[in-house]
């Protein structure tokens, strides 16, 4: 397998510093399947139908077919589990999945027999996961991926990491912070330690020379805590927590009963929390003895040696947006319903409130030597705000209709990944997130098909499954690609293929109308620690593992049509 090294590692880091980078945009651009209970009971196939309230977040077309007025409230127990390795999470959480309304009006005229307007609030995404697990016999470090893939490529040196009169390395210099806070951290003793450490580089002769300052009068490289001999296992918690809500007004209506339109405005709330731990016990480990103001100390796997460490990350995101999408859907004959619609990206505002620590404890023949701990700007969260774009989508759907009891619906959707942005406050786009996004992702594809029977006029059976395919390209999930990550978090996930396998019923009596849906998704999801290095010394392993998603949902929707 042939393995690429890229310099996007080597630049535009300090532009992004505070910034998302291009799986952190991937993660809060995704959308699931939510709505209505009808809609969900048959896995979101509606992009045909319409009349639904629904439809105003997939195919805005739908609402012309409305010939009465819609009120509606949607609302579901989320029954989540999450697995990684042999630990499992449940979680059970209550949503409010849709509110809507629908006004019909009703022209006398056989060439527009109606104009309708509309107002929905629909839960798009629901970001909560919380999933724990271990790696055993690690062949890598995180230590050495924030050494090596943070420092030495990107040639920074001890005078970018410590905080010193004058100079503050959070906002004077441009080095990650997750290589900052795990540099020159006080012990519990008024020493200086840290999870990476200078070591001095021989002269031609092979000796080492300082200066009277203790620097290597022949520089130095960083280095991390694994080396050779050394063994151990790694620890992880991804606790997520949030949603992405969008409110939308929209209008349309019909031309002779064959053609429906229909324009959407979108307005979206998006809140996402996250906690991630992240932690290694590493025997044999290249630790710092002298824990003084020696620059270059001895650093070695000296005797029995063991360090404990770990960097915790914490991040409040927060963002407003607004897109707009068009449908259409044609109804050449009773039988046939063809549509079409198009969602631009979604351009958010976004904030971010982070903060990053990091511990070690470090033993020599099971007695500890020294404990370290430090937090990122001096022990205070810290505020950034940018923008992103989300990726467009384009929908095609066919649905036939079986004379007045049985309904078939297939949808198509693309979702053009690699059109993601991240930019300043300004609209500048950071160049560097955007050659990432291309090369990482490529564009996934939903599939949806969904079935509806009318047992009598009251009495209605649904099912479905929707298929969504992986947005990474194929040499990251293989490990070809560095993986540049920015910030505090060298830790990146994604998905590979998302199922919903659905069923409800459906009850109407006179106005009245009561849905029930029972939605089971499927996600498979890949942790990864940090990116695979592969330098002039050889291709370097990561730590990674499978996070496998198997969530129920039931939803209850009750409304009344007017």
């Amino acid at each position: 397998m042939k393995k690429k090294v890229f310099a996007l590692l080597l630049c535009g880091l300090p532009l992004m510093i505070n910034a998302q980078d291009a799986f952190d945009v991937l993660q809060l651009s995704q959308t699931e399947l939510r709505g209505t209970s009808r809609f969900q009971s048959m896995a979101g196939a509606f992009g045909a139908l319409g009349g639904d309230l629904s439809v105003l977040t997939q195919n805005p077309g739908g609402i012309g077919v409305y010939r009465n007025s819609d009120l509606g409230v949607t609302l579901s127990l989320d029954f989540n589990s999450t697995s990684s390795g042999v630990d499992k999470v449940n979680e059970t959480k209550f949503n409010v999945n849709n509110v809507g309304y629908i006004g019909a009006i009703r022209l006398d005229s056989e060439v527009v027999p109606n104009l309708n307007f509309g107002f929905t609030y629909n839960r798009i995404q629901s970001f909560n996961r919380h999933y724990i697990g271990g790696v055993g016999n690690i062949e890598n470090s995180m230590s050495n991926y924030i050494a090596d893939g943070f420092v030495n490529m990107s040639g920074y040196a001890h005078d970018d990491l410590y905080w010193r009169d004058g100079f503050n390395p959070y906002f004077d210099g441009y080095a990650p912070w997750a290589a900052i806070v795990t540099y020159d951290m006080p012990t519990q003793d008024g020493g200086y330690t840290g999870i990476i450490n200078n070591f001095a580089l021989p002269n031609e002769q092979g000796n080492y020379e300082y200066d009277e300052y203790g620097y290597s009068k022949n520089g130095s490289l960083v280095q991390g805590l694994y080396g050779q001999g050394t063994v151990g296992n790694a620890y992880y918690e991804v606790d997520e927590r949030g949603h992405a809500d969008e409110y939308n007004i929209a209008f349309g209506g019909n031309f002779a009963n064959k053609l429906y339109w229909g324009l959407d405005f979108g307005i979206l709330d998006l809140d996402y929390r996250s906690f991630q731990s992240y932690e290694e016990d590493l025997d044999y480990a290249y630790i710092r003895k002298d824990v003084g103001d020696v620059m270059y100390p001895e650093i070695n796997n000296f005797g029995n040696t063991r360090a404990e460490w770990g960097l915790y990350n914490y991040l409040h995101t927060e963002g407003t947006g607004v897109n707009f999408k068009f449908g259409l859907i044609w109804r050449p004959t009773q039988a046939l319903r063809i549509g079409a619609a198009f969602h631009t990206p979604t351009y958010y505002d976004m904030r971010d409130t982070y903060y990053v620590s990091a511990s070690l404890k470090a033993y020599e023949n099971n007695q500890m030597l020294y404990r370290a701990d430090k937090g990122s700007n001096d022990g205070y969260d810290y505020s950034s705000s940018y923008t992103i774009s989300t990726p467009w989508r384009f929908m095609g759907s066919l649905a036939g209709v079986i004379g007045t009891q049985g309904i078939i619906s297939l949808d198509y959707e693309y979702v053009g990944n690699q059109t993601m942005r991240v930019g300043d406050t300004h609209g500048n786009n950071y160049p560097d997130v955007t050659n990432n996004v291309k090369y990482y992702f490529k564009p996934s594809h939903i599939v949806r098909l969904g079935a509806e029977y009318r047992v009598n006029p009251n009495l209605s059976l649904r099912a479905g499954y929707s298929i969504k395919t992986t947005q990474v390209d194929k040499g990251v999930d293989n490990y070809d690609y560095q993986v540049v990550t920015v910030g505090t978090n060298p830790t990146y996930q994604f998905d590979n293929t998302v199922h919903n396998i659905t069923c409800g019923l459906g009850y109407r009596y006179q106005s009245f109308y009561a849905d029930l849906a029972y939605v089971h998704k499927m996600r498979n999801g890949v942790y990864n620690a940090f990116s695979p290095i592969n330098d002039e010394y050889g291709y370097e392993p990561s730590v990674s593992a499978d996070a496998k998603d198997n969530n129920n949902r039931v939803s209850l929707t009750l409304g009344m049509r007017f």
